[in-house]
């Protein structure tokens, strides 16, 4: 019996040589002394056609690689290796010791930044639809991101709390509760793909290939750290690896069930998040191929029943999974519209470091995949000219045009590359395994230190990564430490400025209503409401509301002298916004002038950085800011800084804060 490790590092018993055997002429029949041993025979890699003639049961992948087509095979669990069917409780226990290392990885550090969610799209979008649907109908009104996760949520909340009057409690007094619950339940889809990646690969290539591609699908940073947060970029993953695993079934063996779960799969992946709709190229690929191998005399319609028979069961699960897709197409047309004009629209990212989303999405894989996988996708991709060119057409279309239609947005963030990342996996382990075989032929004592050498290359960047990933998501956040040292330096009622780097509830106690006069610890400035008039003459007075994108864009020096004059003593600022500005201060240089008026006019009372005693600054970028993918990080957040005005009502003696909007004077408690 061969151990767990000898599943990546031995050939499959019986796996078939890519070359012939070496020739051993036959003894003469005088010699009487023993026969000299027969020359060694390099161990085959699998995928080969047999040593021997076998004439009863010719290579099932070398006739489907004959015909081009995808016809049924003998086989019925996807390997091209006969020695792999005897050893499948040893491939799926090594396949569950990657699903649990996944799992522990997406887990850890899922309490990130709680009790409040700092992430702005986890704190707008999912969480609070879900609970807002047991107030209403399930008409969600909001279709920038379909609702299928949303929905998920309402049920996991539905069947946790038994009801919203329960679940509203939990959320306004310990919100923690509410917050792990959706994250959890991310995690758990984004491992439940890694399992299904393992099925894919196992069917597309060879269980080797399944495992180790499962295997940096574990540990590859982007799906790790996204599945902290309570986003629909993870959970989508599951209906699209789901979807690949189908679409590998009809590719091989064409048949009908396989279509169904391929078409299932799309519908539920793109009612997930709309860019999940991208393994539908896969699946018309595969098709294609076994129309091609149809035998004659109605082979074909098989085919052509099968894709129909996805393209409806796609439709009504994307239907069942977004119903007033249907039942509201005007706001479901308009969210669409909204989502993509937002997409396209690149004036209000201020503190973009990339001027190409095609080179960035590249970038990125290097540090969300890694270097190694990235490279040697692209060597799969080559490699599968020689190995089965039809997997180059299912495979690789996909993600150049997602690469494309992406790159082309006028807004680009690391998380959006997440639906095709599965398919780099496979080409990357295909990729390293195969190099690994043909170099183990050439020097066959080494086979197992190349095998080990390809694993480690492959997966270690991102091992290293999730792990400190986990660490750090695990200590406190740099904004929970900023608003202690308020909580224990600033009175409560005492009229503050801060910069959108927090959510509102920041300046409230939850659970708790202090006697101020709108009930919060501080009472908050209208940071988010501009004080520049249409004519640019700055007047105390709210304003158009601000985008959280555009906040720098309003600010000018003058401003400190305003917070100063109606009693807004306190200002807090956050790297997540002064950081645009310093990456592109020609853009905005009124903010430049802002920040160091204020650094001149106020007092620096703290500060706190996420960075190690050995870690350098991270300059400010849209994804490493927000990620804290760099191991210079030791926590989470960004630098927060906490300035004390002392001019205007802040000096000693002044009369206190003015309303900044009716300039009436404001009473708070404690000073």
């Amino acid at each position: 019996m061969r151990s767990i490790r000898s599943l990546l590092f031995d050939p499959p018993e019986g796996a078939l040589p890519t070359r012939p055997p070496v020739y051993v002429p036959p003894a003469p029949e005088y010699v009487t002394a023993p026969a000299p041993a027969p020359a060694y025979v390099p161990p085959a890699p699998e995928h080969a056609p047999p040593t021997q003639p076998q004439p009863a049961r010719p290579s099932a992948r070398r006739d489907r690689t004959r015909s081009g087509g995808g016809g049924p095979s003998p086989r019925d669990d996807g390997t091209r290796a006969r020695g792999e069917d005897g050893n499948r409780g040893r491939w799926a226990l090594a396949a569950l010791g990657v699903v649990l290392l996944a799992l522990g990885l997406r887990l850890w550090g899922i309490k990130m930044g709680l009790p409040y969610a700092y992430n702005s799209d986890e704190n707008a979008h999912f969480v609070p639809r879900a609970i807002g649907l047991f107030g209403h109908n399930l008409n969600p009104g909001y279709f920038n991101n379909p609702p299928a996760y949303t929905y998920l949520l309402y049920l996991v909340y539905e069947v946790w709390y038994g009801g919203g009057r329960a679940l509203s409690h939990t959320y306004a007094s310990h919100p923690t509760e509410v917050w792990v619950l959706a994250r959890a339940t991310a995690a758990v889809l984004g491992t439940f793909a890694v399992w299904l990646l393992y099925l894919c690969g196992a069917r597309l290539f060879d269980r080797r290939t399944g495992l180790l591609a499962s295997g940096l699908m574990a540990v590859a940073f982007l799906p790790v750290f996204y599945a902290h947060l309570a986003l629909n970029d993870v959970p989508t993953l599951a209906p699209l690896t789901l979807s690949l695993w189908g679409t590998a079934g009809v590719l091989r063996y064409g048949r009908r069930r396989d279509y169904v779960i391929a078409g299932i799969g799309l519908g539920l992946a793109s009612a997930t998040k709309y860019t999940g709709g991208i393994v539908v190229l896969p699946l018309i690929a595969a098709a294609v191929f076994h129309y091609r191998s149809s035998a004659p005399g109605g082979g074909g319609r098989r085919a052509v029943v099968g894709i129909a028979t996805a393209g409806v069961l796609g439709l009504i699960a994307f239907v069942l999974a977004d119903p007033y897709a249907v039942l509201d197409f005007s706001a479901f047309h308009t969210g669409i519209a909204h989502q993509s004009a937002a997409s396209d629209d690149s004036t209000g990212k201020l503190g973009l470091t990339h001027g190409s989303g095609i080179t960035y999405y590249l970038w990125t894989l290097t540090w969300g995949l890694g270097w190694v996988p990235a490279l040697a996708a692209l060597g799969g991709s080559i490699a599968l000219w020689w190995h089965e060119r039809r997997l180059i057409v299912v495979l690789v279309p996909a993600l150049i045009i997602f690469l494309l239609f992406m790159g082309s947005q006028g807004r680009y963030f690391g998380r959006w590359l997440i639906p095709v990342l599965p398919i780099f996996c496979l080409l990357s382990a295909f990729a390293v395994l195969r190099a690994a075989d043909r170099l183990g032929e050439l020097i066959p004592e080494l086979r197992p230190t190349l095998i080990a050498v390809a694993v480690v290359a492959l997966c270690g960047q991102g091992l290293v990564h999730s792990v400190h990933s986990g660490l750090v998501d695990s200590r406190s956040d740099t904004r929970n430490e900023a608003r202690a040292f308020m909580v224990a330096n600033v009175p409560a009622g005492t009229h503050i400025v801060v910069e959108p780097v927090v959510p509102d509830q920041w300046a409230s106690d939850i659970g708790h209503v202090l006697g101020t006069v709108n009930g919060a610890r501080w009472i908050k400035y209208p940071a988010t409401h501009t004080q520049v008039g249409s004519d640019g003459v700055l007047s105390p007075g709210a304003g158009p509301v601000v985008n959280i994108e555009d906040y720098e864009k309003t600010l000018q020096p003058a401003l400190v002298s305003l917070y100063e004059d109606h009693g807004y003593c306190y200002v807090v600022t956050g790297e997540t916004q002064f950081g645009r500005a310093n990456v592109d201060p020609g853009q905005v240089p009124q903010a430049i002038a802002y920040y160091k008026a204020l650094a001149r006019q106020g007092k620096l009372v703290y500060s706190s950085t996420p960075y190690g005693p050995k870690g350098r600054p991270v300059a400010f970028n849209f994804d490493w800011t927000f990620d804290y993918y760099p191991l210079a990080y030791s926590n989470p957040g960004p630098v927060m800084n906490i300035y004390h005005l002392t001019g205007g009502r802040c000096a000693p003696g002044g009369v206190g804060a003015t309303d900044p909007i009716t300039g009436l004077p404001v009473p708070s408690i404690g000073g």
